[in-house]
């Protein structure tokens, strides 16, 4: 797969700003936190959007309900399916709930318990798999054929990535211009998002991705120019085990973001037990994957204005003590 398709339309930062219009009075306006104690470690203004703050504990709620609420009534009387690790999942069920259509999800048996007990929550079907079987995009198909649902993926369509720019666009309208805006990249709709909003509302700011480094396929992607892969990483960050960017979210990536990094599991631990420490915060270990890469370079962005995107606080308790417990 290329880096542009020719017969490929892309989102905009029109679409994100379409969707925040959608957004406004269904999606928590989140609130932008600071921490002094982080600033001085980094040398630079941080200012964390939390998004773990968010309906359903996590960025992705803003996409699922643009997408879900720009069916049309015929589509949404067949019903949504996808396939997700825990967040998607929750927030195309919670959309679902609120806006009156039957979801369906496909998630892997071995996905944080609390995920897919929220998922259940909010009135999901949920289709568990062996991830060492078949994959979920398989079955997923197999179930669209089988029901004719509509698929709303979990990254790789526009109007997710539009709605997942929200959040991008509401911490720059309360911090101000930023230098520097960092978010998790699984499959890079965040990242995509985040990207077309900041180059809009703040054309001189640089966007940074930030992967685990056992789940390093957009780095990849982003530094040869091809796609690369990965196969069910062992990462801890399970809401970036994604096997690759897609179709829109590779482009988007290769025309809008600046730089790519990648951090170690012991440095995601060592940034939640900042964040739950000291600022407070129950964050993921694929919401702290940005914050990790700053305390482990900490003269990066020395001087700057910094917005991070923590992308969700959905987090088996249990699995976090033990993580806590033994480093990484």
């Amino acid at each position: 797969m290329s880096t542009t398709e020719t017969n490929l339309i892309l989102p905009t930062a029109a679409d994100v700003r379409a969707a925040a219009g959608r957004l406004r009075g269904n999606a928590n306006a989140t609130p932008v936190m600071h921490s002094r104690t982080l600033d001085e470690r980094v040398g630079a203004r941080v200012y964390l959007k939390c998004e773990n703050f968010q309906r359903g504990g996590a960025f992705k709620f803003r996409g699922a309900f643009n997408a879900v609420s720009r069916l049309s009534d015929e589509e949404r009387a067949r019903g949504v399916l996808t396939y997700s690790s825990g967040n998607h999942a929750q927030a195309v069920a919670l959309t679902g709930r609120l806006l009156g259509v039957k979801t369906v999800v496909v998630m892997p048996e071995d996905a944080p318990g609390p995920k897919i007990e929220g998922t259940r929550g909010y009135g999901a079907e949920v289709v568990l798999y062996d991830r060492a079987g078949r994959s979920r995009e398989e079955i997923a198909a197999e179930l669209q054929r089988e029901r004719g649902m509509t698929l709303i993926p979990p990254y790789d369509h526009p109007d997710v990535i539009a709605g997942q720019g929200t959040a991008a666009l509401e911490m720059i309208a309360e911090t101000g211009a930023l230098d520097v805006v960092m978010t998790p990249c699984g499959g890079g709709g965040l990242l995509s998002g985040t990207a077309l909003a900041v180059k809009s509302a703040a054309p001189g700011c640089r966007v940074v991705g930030v992967e685990p480094e056992w789940a390093d396929d957009a780095t990849r992607s982003f530094r040869t120019g091809e796609l690369h892969t990965v196969h069910n990483p062992p990462t801890i960050s399970d809401g970036l085990r994604t096997p690759s960017l897609g179709r829109y979210t590779l482009p988007l990536v290769m025309q809008n973001v600046d730089e790519m990094r990648t951090v170690s599991e012991s440095d995601i631990v060592e940034a939640m037990r900042f964040l739950w420490t000291r600022m407070k915060l129950v964050v993921e270990p694929s919401g702290a994957v940005p914050v990790a890469a700053l305390l482990a370079d900490p003269g990066a962005f020395a001087g700057k204005r910094v917005g991070i995107v923590i992308s969700g606080g959905n987090v088996d308790l249990a699995s976090a003590c033990e993580l806590f417990a033994r480093g990484a």
